[in-house]
């Protein structure tokens, strides 16, 4: 894949565990990421974190930096590298998750799933560890069923503004299943819908993040398209969960290595959120439609019965309730902003 040098990375210090464990988070300076260092970190393992910093950022993990069971890299998976020393788990959570980012450099991004899932796996057989691929529900594409199953295929536009992303996730599932399959690494395959939460990125791009920020700012929500299609939000702490719960799932026998959807399957109309999210700010910002993008689903909606059979999981936030530590938290980044350009004493 590339002639470039191995990268060594080693823990910095010799840090007793309390799980036996150390944990290899990729894209673990982004949303989801960050919230997943913190829970391990909890839980009493030992993090390395890796992150090349397109997307994430380091104020996700600056309250981490100086833990001892914490450890943080910046790199670019794409390019390989080692560690040195036992590594037990890997959640690959590396990858532009929103749209106008992934868009950015749509190369690189489709090299993400791609390069860096292989070297991420070839990690794993090293190592003898277990790893999570963190898939997406654009893997269906813009569906023509819902809710949307693992069993579904998709449609997807191979040659669409999406399709670097959306194929490069596809691509990476095969890469995940052909490694399990033909060299043994133990896998786990995670189709994440809508996720948000304190944390994310205040120019994310996605629909909630928009607009609390635009509601919190007085300014209009955008609505592209009649805002009829739909979407599933997930509550941060929901997700962590999932994630968890799919990473120690005990091995059955190779089903546990199947794709599993992890989303909320609560389903609401984009108007319908413009809607609670104005009523919750009190914000007196009104809409505006603009056109809706060439590729963006109609709807989306997960099924997760095999998460409920395999991993006895569903999520128990709901949007309301999620939203209010949410805006809480928009509200605070705006300050912030504010505070660093000198508008607010």
């Amino acid at each position: 894949m590339t002639d470039k040098p191995v990268f060594k990375l080693q823990f910095p210090a010799a840090v007793p565990d309390e799980t036996g464990r150390t944990i290899l988070v990729t894209g673990g300076a982004g949303f989801i990421g960050a919230n997943l260092c913190r829970r391990l970190i909890d839980a009493g393992d030992r993090v390395i974190c890796i992150d090349n910093l397109e997307t994430g950022r380091p104020e996700n993990v600056a309250d981490l930096v100086h833990n001892p069971r914490f450890a943080f890299f910046r790199h670019d998976i794409v390019d390989p590298f080692d560690i040195d020393g036992p590594v037990g788990r890997i959640y690959n959570l590396a990858c532009p998750g929103s749209p106008p980012k992934y868009q950015l450099d749509p190369l690189h991004t489709f090299k993400t799933s791609v390069y860096g899932g292989m070297n991420l796996l070839e990690l794993a057989k090293r190592k003898s560890a277990r790893i999570l691929q963190s898939s997406t529900s654009e893997v269906y594409g813009d569906p023509e069923v819902t809710p949307q199953s693992e069993d579904y295929r998709g449609l997807v536009n191979t040659v669409g503004p999406r399709a670097c992303y959306d194929e490069g996730k596809r691509a990476s599932e095969t890469l995940f299943h052909i490694m399990q399959e033909q060299q043994g690494v133990d896998i786990r395959i995670a189709r994440i819908f809508n996720t948000y939460g304190p944390g994310m990125d205040p120019e994310d791009g996605r629909v909630i993040s928009n607009f609390v920020m635009q509601a919190c700012s007085a300014e209009d929500l955008t609505i592209y398209g009649d805002g009829s299609q739909t979407r599933s939000f997930c509550y941060i702490d929901d997700m962590l969960d999932g994630l968890t719960a799919l990473m120690e799932a005990p091995d059955d026998g190779g089903t546990v290595g199947c794709p599993v959807n992890l989303g909320n399957p609560g389903e609401f109309s984009v108007s319908e959120l413009a809607t609670l999210v104005l009523d919750m700010t009190g914000s007196r910002s009104g809409t505006t439609h603009r056109d809706l993008p060439v590729d963006d689903p109609r709807q989306r909606r997960p099924d997760i019965t095999r998460a409920l059979q395999m991993l006895n999981w569903a999520p128990k936030v709901s949007l309301r309730d999620g939203l209010v530590p949410t805006i809480a938290y928009f509200r605070g980044e705006i300050e912030r902003q504010e505070k660093l350009k000198g508008n607010v004493a």
